[in-house]
């Protein structure tokens, strides 16, 4: 059988495997910062190459930013499209690593072989995976078991500003039946999740202004509007004490989970002492009528991120402050216009002034949440493939984060992606001493070979 010589092609090869990925890890491609423009050039380039040598026809695309890379196969089978980021985090603070973040190396942690280096994870040992999984199968049998393209951005972790702009102009191009998307991690050691569901983004920054200049609170404390105390009400007044977001409209059209999913996620075991726990927390602070991980997939939340007003240096000043500021996030999940939603909580605001007060906004962000239809026959054949390569069988999972390619692929080249990644909690993603198990490496690529195989039917 075909895939049996390509599992074993691909756990023969692992070593060169791995020190091509090395030969990766040891270009700063940090897309922040344009001191490393060259370098990230020179990632786009290693990698176009390198997809060269396994019969793609690649080539790097210029954007008014870093570079786009697409490579297309030749063979015939199902149209897929496999995307990923080439570029990384920056490393600071460096004095906090262990050894230079890009001198990759093979390090043991807690008795587990991991590659150490800036990206190994987040995403270069991701995507890797994937070209590692095409290498094996033209190896074994000269070609691919589908018709893949492949799309690396080199901006992902910079805002992605080319990323619209390139998909709207190649979109006949980069259109397929589906995506796969290799920029997220493992449920829990041993059980792989697949993301169905990605929380969009609301952001919002408030000013609260009082007096016209910050006042003295003995000649003026009690009798004149404090924003700070104006601002505290509103934000205290955000849930209610069963931790219920109190904007009008805020859940309006939000499906409830289907009892398949539901199902799933109750199986997973999941423990939230054992998840709150090591960051010294014990209890659930969510809407009190949901489970842990709905609270965390599959419904909405309302966060202050930050604070701040009068004044906070040394010592003590006795003012009464003109000012008062705050930050909020929103976390949307399918149902939920993040437009609208701008607009009822800027009008829940206002209802809450008193005289003398007034509100301004700062908008820093809207986005939609995301929800793949798993009634696609590629999401079944995923999860098959890689119950069959992990200890325990692979869920459909949700996401407590935001991933907007997903919902770009969606929106613009109408194809739903599959999110399937082998990270780990604990790689340490856009900190120092990032990593990424040997282990998820391997099995990685296997995976992924698995899959291609499914695919073709």
């Amino acid at each position: 059988m075909s895939l049996d010589a390509v599992l074993a092609r691909i756990d023969t090869d692992l070593d060169q495997s791995t020190a091509r990925l090395m030969e990766l890890l040891r270009i700063q491609s940090i897309s922040t910062d344009p001191a490393f423009d060259a370098e990230v050039a020179r990632a786009a380039e290693w990698l176009a190459a390198d997809l060269r040598r396994i019969g793609f026809d690649a080539s790097v695309r210029p954007t008014t930013g870093h570079p786009m890379v697409v490579a297309h196969g030749a063979d015939d089978g199902p149209h897929v499209l496999f995307y990923g980021h080439y570029d990384v985090q920056p490393v600071d603070p460096l004095n906090l690593w262990h050894r230079d973040p890009f001198d990759p190396a093979i390090e043991e942690q807690n008795g587990v072989k991991v590659i150490r280096a800036r990206g190994a994870s987040d995403d270069n040992g991701q995507l890797m995976t994937f070209v590692e999984a095409c290498r094996a199968w033209k190896a074994v049998t000269g070609k691919l078991p589908a018709r893949v393209t492949i799309f690396f951005e080199g901006e992902e972790e910079s805002g992605s500003p080319s990323l619209v702009p390139f998909l709207e102009a190649n979109a006949e191009e980069l259109r397929a039946e589906v995506a796969l998307i290799c920029d997220t991690g493992l449920f829990s050691d041993g059980t792989p999740g697949i993301v169905t569901q990605l929380r969009g983004m609301l952001q919002e920054e408030i000013t609260i202004t009082g007096p016209s200049i910050d006042l003295h609170s003995g000649m003026f404390g009690g009798v004149a509007m404090n924003p700070i105390r104006v601002l505290s009400g509103i934000l205290a007044n955000l849930h209610d004490a069963q931790g219920t977001v109190q904007v009008p409209g805020f859940y309006d059209g939000i499906p409830e989970l289907s009892e398949e999913l539901r199902a799933q996620w109750e199986g997973l075991g999941f423990n939230v002492e054992g998840f709150l726990g090591p960051v010294g927390l014990s209890h659930p602070a969510g809407e009190a009528d949901r489970t842990p991980l709905e609270m965390i997939w599959s419904r909405p939340t309302a966060e202050v991120n930050g604070i701040w007003g009068g004044y906070t240096g040394a010592g003590f000043k006795t003012v009464l402050p003109s000012q008062a500021h705050a930050k909020i996030s929103f976390r949307l999940v399918a149902g939920q216009d993040p437009l609208r939603l701008r607009e009822n909580f800027r009008d829940w605001v206002q209802a809450q002034l008193p005289p003398d007060c007034s509100a301004d906004f700062i908008a820093h962000g809207a986005s939609p949440a995301s929800t793949m239809d798993i009634s696609h026959p590629a999401f079944d054949v995923a999860r098959t493939a890689l119950s069959e390569e992990w200890p325990n069988e692979a869920a459909f999972i949700g996401s407590g984060g935001s991933i907007p390619v997903a919902g770009y692929f969606k929106e613009i080249l109408g194809m739903d992606s599959i999110l399937a990644g082998f990270g780990r909690d604990d790689d340490a993603i856009h900190s120092p001493n990032e990593k990424y198990d040997l282990s998820s490496f391997h099995h990685g690529i296997r995976s992924w070979a698995r899959i291609l195989h499914g695919l073709s039917g």
